[in-house]
């Protein structure tokens, strides 16, 4: 009788059976990181044109994979453009402003 079990021999020597499914495998999502990473390394290693060319594809490909969130900040959009508007505005207020009472303190002072 032995300390410890035997592995069976036959099972041990067959080849391992996997099961793929390859519509489970987010394929898009694989290219567009992989372009990523390998634009970056194109950035970083002097090859500019490559790597902006490489980034653009795979930005695309990102997009392509994430259109439910394009499309949501795409519809959300135009609110942020007017509050930009908005606070832009009241930055030209505010510069107005300043600039009347530069004017009036130069006029104040003499100059």
């Amino acid at each position: 009788m032995p300390f410890a079990p035997q592995p069976d021999p036959v099972a041990a020597t067959a080849p391992a059976k996997r099961r793929t499914d390859c519509s489970s495998v987010p394929w898009a999502r694989i290219a567009a990181a992989g372009t990523l990473i390998a634009s970056g390394g194109l950035l970083l290693s002097g090859n500019r044109k490559a790597g902006l060319v490489a980034a653009t594809a795979g930005t695309s490909l990102a997009l392509l994979d994430q259109q439910d969130v394009v499309l949501r900040w795409w519809d959300s959009l135009p609110g942020h453009i007017s509050k930009v508007q908005k606070v832009l505005g009241q930055v030209q207020e505010t510069l107005d402003d300043v600039v009347i009472q530069r004017e009036k303190l130069a006029k104040l002072l003499g100059r």
